[in-house]
């Protein structure tokens, strides 16, 4: 959610906090705020399509700082959008944003656009350490809060919404939080840290009634709460009944103090809010406190957490089937357990609950279709497996069909009979707007029939021949392949045939020795690799990384490189989450080690200024040899001597 203003109010009266030593306790931590926070304020790229080798070093930091000083980390992600959808428009608007932040980076100006497998890497990283996760169903405030509460321990997020629920254990911006400046002797380590409480908060507003900020929160406005109600308060109560109030601080809002002045002379919620209505004046005093109601109740958090019991069970419980959304409680066990996990994106959540997406927007050339175009394929299979169970529902034995939960066109089947093809509607970028199509969830024929409730059952070559025939590559590409590059390699033959404009051969060299610099970067730090210490591949790999482009230089972009390695990957997103939905018929990549944005716009300008292919790898046999096995993969023997000649 988020509360209008508030953090600006907080955060710039030093009286609102005490300092804080964190250390030997429970820390409920906000995922998703995590991930942004330390990529944003970081330096790393976003114009290119991020750098995700340099974000995984940051989240290492970071876990190992909290491990110095013996603080445990529980770490919660949002999941799909809000059952009620009563939060698309604002949703909308952000998306809407986006799109005109990620152009503004595309023309060197300044924007934020986080890069697209950011959400991926980040748990690919946490799996990796063994930190606790879950994801949630929907938006994860309410469940940080309520897990915080019932453990009686603090929670570290970016999000307003944590200065109006009631936590003993308070919470601490990631604002003041300085996890890289861990202090104290080698016996009681500790990350400085700014601690705020409701109470103190309160104490500040002649002790009032801590009971009376949801209230506080709803009328001043949130993502939830509908801006007319707020326009029309403050139009009508600024002058004549909020007392002047007290400033507090250079960076105070006075309609916020004035507000909570205001408010701090009644005992109890309920009087507050029928003088709230009362202002408002509105016939429909009757709907107008059902709205309000709700929206203060979003901020009352239960005596106990089901999260709290889900990281202590060994064997994880599944989500409580009282809180999950209809659509929900018929899906399969294993589906709602790799959900909860991580291991299965929030995307299905939204296909399975709205039927409908929000695509991400990328730092791509406007004036051209979506880089999500490339990879709608892909979707199709997606969301055919998910909604089949709609469509086979909605028909009857005489193969008459009804609309079920779900919204589907009628299309015309085998032996003439109509059924009902599910549908989803994607909201994606047009130019600079966003605009809604809907898609028909169709997969290509070519790929094998499989049921949802059915998959977890199925053998491993039909789950691997639904994948492989959606991104249509034979199976026989696979076999000289490392088992971890096989998704990789099968993406960039997908993207190959279905990218707009085609890529150009420099391209495609310097995404084989992307991967080559990856593989051996991730060989090279396990001790048990052969490649451990390997001198001739610490020489490959450092030659390479010569080559990037400087991250902060916003000027120069070649936005025809960026736009294609922009549909690389959304392909690359979308198959990873079809191979989470078919249970991993292919082991999942790192992403952090098959994509870096600055390194592939750095190697294809080098490349096409005159740089061999063989020279780069020089001095180690073994990236040679792997890049060839690429090569071979992705060209195949079909590809002429002379075409071969030029990408080596």
């Amino acid at each position: 959610m988020g509360v209008h203003g508030l953090t600006s109010f907080v955060e710039g009266n030093r009286q609102f906090f005490t300092d804080m030593r964190l250390r030997d306790c429970r820390l409920v931590i906000d995922g998703c705020s995590l991930y942004f926070r330390l990529y944003f304020n970081s330096g790393l790229d976003q114009a290119r399509g991020g750098d995700y080798d340099t974000f995984v070093v940051l989240v290492r930091q970071f876990f190992a700082a909290l491990s110095e000083c013996s603080v445990q980390p529980f770490v919660v992600l949002d999941g799909g959008m809000d059952q009620t959808d009563k939060k698309f428009k604002t949703l909308q608007e952000r998306a809407q944003s986006k799109i005109r932040e990620a152009n503004a980076l595309s023309r060197g100006s300044h924007g934020c656009v986080l890069p697209l497998l950011t959400c991926e890497v980040f748990k690919q990283v946490l799996s990796e350490l063994g930190i606790p996760l879950v994801q949630c169903i929907s938006e994860a405030d309410f469940e940080i809060a309520s897990l915080a509460k019932h453990w009686g321990c603090p929670v570290l997020t970016n999000d307003s919404d944590f200065y109006i629920f009631d936590l003993k254990g308070g919470y601490l911006p990631f604002s003041s939080f300085q996890w890289n400046n861990v202090s104290g002797k080698a016996t009681e380590r500790y990350i400085p840290a700014r601690h705020f409480t409701v109470n103190r908060f309160c104490s500040h507003f002649n002790h009032m009634n801590k009971q009376l900020l949801p209230l506080f929160a709803v009328v001043i406005g949130n993502d939830y709460t509908p801006a007319k109600i707020t326009e029309v308060f403050f139009s009508r109560v600024e002058f004549e009944r909020v007392p002047s109030g007290r400033k507090y601080g250079r960076s105070s809002s006075p309609r916020i103090e004035a507000f909570l002045l205001w408010l701090s002379q009644f005992t109890n919620p309920l009087d507050a809010l029928d003088e709230v209505l009362e202002i408002l004046g509105e016939q429909r005093k009757g709907t107008l406190r059902t709205q309000l109601s709700a929206g203060m109740q979003d901020y009352q958090l239960p005596h106990s957490s089901s999260l709290a019991q889900y990281f202590s069970s060994p064997q994880p419980a599944l989500p409580d089937a009282q809180g999950l959304p209809a659509a929900l409680v018929s899906q399969p066990e294993w589906l709602l357990r790799m959900v909860a996990a991580g291991r299965l994106s929030s995307f299905v959540l939204d296909v399975l609950v709205h039927q409908k997406v929000l695509l991400v927007a990328q730092v791509e050339n406007s004036h051209l279709p979506s880089s999500h175009t490339s990879s709608l394929s892909i979707r199709k299979t997606i969301y055919s497996l998910l909604l089949d169970k709609a469509r086979q529902d909605s028909q009857t034995p005489q193969g008459v069909t009804h609309r079920g939960r779900g919204r589907g066109r009628q299309s015309q089947g085998k032996g003439g009979q109509h059924c009902d093809v599910p549908c989803v509607d994607e909201y994606d970028r047009q130019e600079l707007n966003l605009k809604k199509n809907t898609v028909e969830a169709h997969r290509p024929n070519r790929v094998p029939q499989l049921t949802l409730a059915a998959i977890d059952k199925a053998s491993t070559q039909v789950r691997l021949q639904v994948l492989l025939g959606t991104l249509g590559v034979m199976d026989s590409v696979l076999q000289p392949l490392p088992p971890h590059l096989c998704l990789p390699v099968c993406v960039t033959y997908f993207w190959m045939n279905n990218c707009k404009p085609k890529p150009s051969h420099p391209l495609l060299q310097a995404l084989l020795l992307g991967l080559v610099y990856g593989e051996l970067c991730w060989r090279r730090a396990h001790p048990n690799d052969p490649l451990f210490g390997s001198k001739a591949s610490v020489s490959v790999c450092q030659r390479l990384s010569q080559l990037r482009v400087n991250p902060g230089q916003r000027r120069g972009l070649d936005l025809g490189l960026a736009h294609v390695l922009s549909q690389w990957q959304s392909c690359m997103r979308v198959a990873l989450f079809l191979n989470q939905l078919l249970c991993f018929p292919l082991p999942e990549p790192q992403c952090a080690w098959v994509f870096s944005g600055t390194l592939l716009h750095g190697l294809e300008a080098a490349i096409k200024g005159g740089h061999q292919c063989e020279a780069l790898l020089a001095g180690d046999a073994v990236a040679w040899q792997l890049y060839s096995i690429l090569f071979e993969a992705l060209m195949g023997p079909a590809v002429s001597a002379a075409a071969s000649r030029d990408l080596a």
